[in-house]
């Protein structure tokens, strides 16, 4: 725990003209290579339904996240604004499939220094050519991910009651297929298998010298001080209603607390917190603190904050904190179970980028959606290191937040109160999940990727979140 104290299955349908990948050579093995390029991340004609690319506002990432992207990453300034496009149009792609594959489906994940390799697994080989119609490779695999992540679950109720710190992270591996406990020392990875009854097919040990903690001590990144003591990271600027304040990492202060801004003026209360279990919190701020819809990006400059669509496996991400400022890396892995010092919380997600004492509850995007505030990790930005980072969606929702943003998306209608909906169940503020089901219009829509709804997102316009059901 890093704390800084103040001393220091379907046919190919319309959808496929906007493929992720044209052309895949047909294989099945991991190591295949696309035939072409990828073609989806053109503009769409007038009158089109918008990429996801354009959904998300990828070409609005400013040239702060672009060089952190190029300096992390050891990309070129081309290759980092088309990973952004390639993810955005991954994670649509790989929200169809989810809902197409329905039981079958295991996963997803992005590779290649421009994210252009989308791999979708399924675990009958019957869906191949269906997942190949979109333009992603396919795998097929031994577990879905349904039983991925009860095996999962399992794996944590054996934990509770139990010592983990030698084996102080677990998590799905969609790639490998397995659930890979982490351990200091393996035997106690193995024990905590065999009590979870998993077997070598199912479950994986990794030896690890990593022993997490919590990443202690209105824009995102910037510092703030509790009860004029530790020091941590805003994560994003929010709202409940008239209310304003920013969502944070919960080890960072408990239900209560006073917090004081980086120019020490006094700012706000905790209003909840829940840690460990899980590591979020939000603080409402005085009147005299404005919530923004930016991150502090490199040199200070604003990185403006559009949703909060939930990035694909291998993906880039970027966190902005106190201490270290600006970094990037990849998203390895979500819903992460590890063990700090003070507890286990579950549900966070893994990523390459470091962090360090400071940096905890600050930011975590990707592109200009927000992902989620920093928990915790190990190693450094001098040698690098592995962070954790409590989704943003949940914490919205567990709090009825919403998030702050730049805009409200593809044609906004103005007025968030009045989206000129014809009725319907879906709504401006919600936090859907992945399989979520609304009505809009006469019309039923499915969810395809975890997002909190903004104006102008209305389930027609953005056929990168919502597919008529």
């Amino acid at each position: 725990m890093l704390h800084r104290r103040t001393r220091a299955v379907c046919a190919a349908t319309a959808a496929t003209a906007a493929l992720f990948v044209a052309g895949l050579s047909g294989s099945t093995n991991a190591g295949a290579t696309p035939a072409a390029t990828p073609a989806a991340f053109r503009s769409s004609p007038t009158g089109a339904s918008p990429t996801a690319a354009q959904t998300l506002r990828t070409d609005a990432a400013p040239p702060a996240l672009l060089r952190a992207l190029q300096r992390d990453l050891g990309l070129e300034r081309g290759q980092a604004e088309r990973r952004l496009a390639n993810e955005a149009e991954a994670g649509a792609t790989a929200g169809r499939l989810r809902l197409a594959l329905g039981a079958d489906y295991a996963g997803a994940w992005v590779r290649g220094a421009e994210s252009g390799v989308l791999t979708v697994a399924t675990t009958d080989a019957a869906d191949v050519p269906a997942i190949e119609a979109q333009g992603a490779r396919a795998a097929v695999v031994r577990h879905s991910l349904t039983d991925l992540d009860a095996a999962k679950a399992r794996l944590d109720r054996a934990a509770r009651g139990r010592d983990t710190a030698d084996a102080p992270v677990r998590y799905v591996d969609v790639p490998s297929n397995t659930v890979v406990v982490q351990a200091v020392r393996p035997a106690a990875a193995r024990a905590l298998l065999k009590a979870a009854g998993l077997d070598a097919s199912v479950g994986r040990v990794e030896t690890t010298a990593e022993r997490p903690r919590a990443l202690y001590d209105l824009r995102g990144g910037e510092a703030y001080y509790i009860n004029n003591s530790s020091r941590c990271s805003i994560g994003f600027p929010v709202t409940r209603g008239t209310q304003q304040g920013f969502a944070t990492a919960g080890h960072c202060g408990q239900a209560g607390a006073s917090t004081t801004g980086a120019n020490r003026v006094a700012q706000g209360t905790f209003q909840g917190s829940v840690f460990p279990g899980r590591d979020m919190a939000w603080v409402a701020t005085n009147a005299n603190w404005t919530a923004t819809p930016y991150v502090s990006g490199a040199g200070g400059q604003n990185v403006q904050v559009t949703g909060s669509t939930q990035a694909t496996v291998g993906a880039s991400v970027c966190r902005s904190g106190s201490t270290t400022g600006w970094h990037c890396g990849t998203v390895q892995q979500l819903n992460t179970s590890v063990t700090y010092p003070e507890g286990t919380i579950t549900g966070v997600t893994r990523t390459s980028v470091c962090a360090e004492p400071g940096d905890s509850g600050g930011s975590f995007i990707s592109g200009s959606q927000a992902q989620g505030v920093t928990s915790g990790g190990s190693g450094n930005c001098t040698s690098g290191g592995t962070t954790y980072f409590q989704p943003i969606n949940p914490l919205l929702q567990n709090y009825g937040l919403t998030l702050k943003t730049t805009t409200g998306g593809p044609g906004d209608p103005g007025d968030p109160g009045d989206p000129g909906t014809p009725g319907g169940t879906w709504a401006v503020g919600t936090v859907y999940q992945a399989g979520d089901t609304v009505t809009y219009g006469g019309a039923t829509y499915r969810c395809l990727q975890a997002h909190q709804a903004q104006p102008g997102w209305e389930p027609p316009n953005v056929p990168a979140l919502w597919q008529r059901a």
